[in-house]
């Protein structure tokens, strides 16, 4: 029978705050990483992150081998503690980890052993890589011939010194929730299903509205934050009462934010009239910056830049004629807001009134899909779309591209 070791781990930049885990399966015998996992996973708090990095560790040796022995180590003595079944499981956002990870392998073929943090430092530094990654607007993903799985037979490797630079995630906010919880001394019940896990409570949902037309829109120009700044059309402000009495209908809306640009103030205020809430203005929401395209058609662009929009078209690292925001710039962008207004509006309905390359941006983030996929997604105007962002770090699309209050 094989044996492996998962080392797992997992952090949070506040607590709760944006959070990464990241998980290592290594050979038992020769010391060989078999393979890494880390995910950038929203806000979150530093046990949910240990949670889901310890999970994610289980699946991938359970790829590797379902019958092997696993040997999980981990500097958290809060996990180590409740999976021994030492410590009770109270925490609502907890229990349905927990009761996941007792699910990868059966109970007679696993073990857990506490770690001091130094010796943890391989998951350590990839929970950092995801939480970089997040803060960049990116998931996480391996470098060149790392993270795949592979089965084998294995190779000893040379011992390495090297290691990570200290976590920014907080040891005092990590040694608080372990205290806190030995408090608690009991053995978790045990869990049935998945079908058994607590609700994990209402999800924060953004209801993701983009404006309604300006002049700009029927002719496909480039409108972003750094042009004129156009008014909606009697087309778009048409469009926004529609829009707005659909949602005051549906009835479900608690809270309006907007871009500052004046054609999302100007939708956001019809809906705001009709449902009776204020409008809150957040400048993370604004469209992205397309520099001396401002105004231009896409063919007018590629007939003045042709090579900038080449290169602007195969990365999106690369910037607009003149100073304009890359599309990864606008992602990071994009990325920060979302944490902040999930931190602010925790279990609520929001409506975020927008623009065409933020709400794309977010749906992309929440489904993991690349940066090209934001060229592939057709967003109209004063369309809705949603996503649902849950405690455990999950997001899930609920909606995209609705029109169907417009006709």
């Amino acid at each position: 029978m094989r044996e492996f070791i998962v080392e797992a781990d997992g952090g949070s930049r506040g607590n709760p705050g944006p959070a990464g885990y990241g998980a290592v399966v290594i050979d038992a015998v020769t010391g060989e990483t078999l393979a890494e996992r880390a995910e950038y996973i929203g806000i979150a708090t530093n046990n949910v992150a240990e949670y889901r990095g310890l999970v994610a560790g289980l699946r991938a040796a359970h790829e590797l081998d379902p019958a092997a022995r696993v040997r999980v180590r981990m500097d958290s003595k809060l996990v180590v503690e409740q999976l021994s079944g030492r410590w009770k499981i109270k925490h609502p956002d907890m229990k349905p980890l927990a009761a996941e990870a007792a699910r990868v392998f059966p109970p007679d073929r696993i073990t857990y052993e506490w770690i001091p943090r130094e010796q943890n430092k391989h998951a350590d530094r990839l929970a950092n890589e995801a939480m970089d990654a997040g803060k960049r607007g990116d998931q996480w993903s391996p470098r060149e011939g790392r993270g795949e799985l592979r089965d084998q037979p294995p190779q000893p490797r040379t011992p390495t010194t090297s290691g990570s630079a200290p976590s920014p995630r907080g040891e005092a906010a990590k040694s608080e929730d372990d205290a806190r919880a030995a408090r608690n001394v009991a053995t978790p019940a045990p869990s049935t299903g998945w079908g058994a896990a607590p609700d994990m409570g209402a999800p924060t949902t953004f209801v993701l509205l983009r404006h309604g037309e300006t002049p700009l829109t029927p002719q496909k120009r480039f409108s972003g934050s750094g042009g004129t700044d156009p008014s909606l059309s009697d087309v778009g402000r048409e469009q926004a009462e529609r829009v707005a009495a659909a949602l005051a209908a549906r009835g479900t809306v608690q809270a309006i934010v907007a871009s500052p640009l004046t054609r999302t103030r100007q939708t956001a205020a019809a809906v705001a009239a009709r449902l009776g809430l204020d409008v809150a203005i957040e400048d993370g929401l604004r469209e992205t910056d397309f520099g001396a395209w401002e105004g231009l058609t896409f063919g007018e662009v590629q007939e003045r830049y042709p090579e900038d929009l080449k290169t602007w078209l195969a990365s999106p690292k690369a910037e607009p004629t003149g100073g304009g925001e890359s599309f990864a710039a606008t992602a990071r962008r994009i990325a920060t807001t979302r944490d902040k207004l999930i931190a602010s509006y925790a279990g609520r309905t929001v409506l975020l009134v927008s623009h065409v390359t933020p709400i794309k941006s977010l749906v992309r983030l929440a489904i993991g899909a690349p940066p090209e996929s934001l060229y592939r997604m057709e967003l109209s105007a004063a369309s809705l779309s949603a996503v649902a962002y849950y405690a455990d770090g999950n997001a899930s699309l609920r909606l995209f591209n609705d029109t169907s209050h417009l006709r």
